[in-house]
């Protein structure tokens, strides 16, 4: 298609398409800057406040604010978004200012200039642009309406202690009345869930006088039981024994009472709380044991200041071979008995550190008073006092091996302790003497004078 001169540049002059050009005026700025006047040139037709006849309508062409308007608003949020994310994409390059999207939404004209930032004054096209809001949903959006129950105190009874039952927090500050606290404690125990019933229970001892928590336990065993267990797990004792005298359980108090010795450790406050404790209501059985516990913590208060003299003085040969490695105080009968066996086993009945005064004071049995001597002198290798502790005189003046407790019993305390073959001999046990030389190694001395001894004609054995 050949044209000629004329014809060309009537046809670049009356195009709405402009030559190429090297001018910076004519670039793309240019055009930015067109659209930003042609756009500030719209603030009599937006903002007029004077032509209040004037009807705004959206881009559809419907009314602002009509019922049609307001659900085509609604319906076209959602899709707007994507539009919104892809001009966020492109708005730092030149050409999407250039290059202006054709609107879809139902928005009106003058909604688009909301959001000024003061009176009179306009965003620009660009600022508008730049500043698309991104919307972002609360979570808590997307939930089940079931799940909004957990931000919320509005749970009944029943509710509230099916959660403490699956381990959800919850606040019980809310049952304030007398009724409604009962009705979560029972509920609490008919779930039969331990630790239910005593955060319950924590509950109503922060809330409710003493006096009505006791009486409204007083017909509920299962809650009050496990109220009794949490108080002596923490120790309250004054609680507990005010609970006991207010259900006049006497003898519960009195071994409540009786168990607060536990917590001093001054002997001698110990013993004056003991002797106090005598005249508590105890059962018989209970009242004889408070009596012996009286009597042998005395005791030991006397032994252990007496021989922590002896032991200082360095004069008593038994304190520097064997010095003690604790004190006697607060110690087990048995162990005062093995104590006194130890270091006062010859000492006569009539002072209170003698074994035999013990055996008698506190009526202890012979079998245990022998296996608790035995293990001591063995110990300190007197055979003699063993061999005397198993010899017996009859009225004729023959003496005989005897022992209440059985041999084998005496002959593991021997060889635990490495007693000597002779002592085993003395015992006349063949038995036990077999039993013994299985336990020696083989070919050593000590096998063959057992060997010697069991075949000796002159030991009249028992077995």
């Amino acid at each position: 298609m050949n044209r000629t001169k004329g014809d060309e540049e009537e046809y670049w002059n009356s195009s709405k398409f402009k030559a190429f050009t090297f001018d910076d005026e004519d670039d793309e700025l240019s055009q930015l800057k067109e659209s930003k006047r042609a756009v500030n040139s719209l603030r009599d037709f937006v903002d007029d406040d004077d032509d209040d006849d004037l009807e705004r309508v959206s881009w559809s062409g419907e009314p602002v604010g009509s019922i049609s308007w307001s659900i085509k608003e609604t319906a076209g949020n959602s899709g707007s978004n994507q539009e919104g994310r892809e001009q966020l994409k492109s708005r730092n390059s030149f050409s999407s200012y250039a290059q202006l999207p054709k609107p879809t939404s139902t928005y009106s004209l003058s909604s688009f200039f909301r959001g000024r930032t003061r009176p009179g004054s306009f965003q620009s096209l660009s600022d508008a642009l730049s500043d698309t809001p991104a919307k972002s949903y609360a979570p808590e959006l997307g939930r089940p309406k079931g799940e909004y129950r957990d931000y919320s105190n509005d749970w009944s009874p029943s509710d509230t202690v099916r959660r403490l039952r699956k381990g959800k927090a919850c606040s019980l500050e809310r049952f304030r009345s007398l009724q409604d606290k009962l009705q979560l404690l029972e509920e609490a125990v008919s779930m039969h869930d331990g630790n239910v019933i005593t955060a319950v229970l924590i509950f109503l001892k922060r809330t409710l006088s003493k006096e009505i928590l006791f009486r409204e336990l007083e017909v509920r065993q299962v809650a009050l039981r496990h109220l009794i267990h949490f108080l002596k797990e923490i120790g309250d004792q004054k609680l507990l024994l005010d609970l006991f005298r207010f259900l006049d359980r006497t003898e519960e108090l009195a071994l409540s009472h009786y168990r607060e010795h536990l917590n001093i450790q001054d002997p001698e406050k110990r013993k004056e709380f003991l002797k106090t404790c005598i005249g508590l209501p105890f059962s018989a059985e209970d009242s004889a044991h408070i009596q012996d516990h009286y009597t042998l913590l005395e005791r030991q208060i006397i032994i252990e200041a007496n021989d922590r003299h002896l032991e200082s003085a360095g004069q008593t040969e038994i304190f520097r071979k064997h010095p003690r490695k604790a004190s006697i105080l607060n110690m087990p009968l048995v162990t005062t008995l093995f104590y006194s066996c130890f270091y006062h086993y010859t000492e006569a009945e009539g002072t209170f550190s003698s074994p035999v005064n013990l055996k008698k004071t506190f009526k202890i049995p012979d079998k245990q008073y022998v296996l608790t001597a035995l293990a001591a002198r063995a110990k300190l290798r007197a055979w003699h006092d063993v061999d005397a502790l198993f010899t017996t005189k009859n009225w004729l003046g023959y003496t005989k091996k005897r022992a209440p407790i059985g041999f084998h019993r005496v002959v593991e305390i021997l060889h635990k302790n490495s007693a000597p073959v002779q002592t085993c001999r003395d015992l006349k046990d063949r038995q036990q003497l077999l039993a013994y030389r299985s336990k020696v190694d083989k070919g050593s001395a000590e096998e063959e004078k057992i060997d010697a001894i069991l075949n000796s004609s002159q030991i009249r054995w028992k077995n």
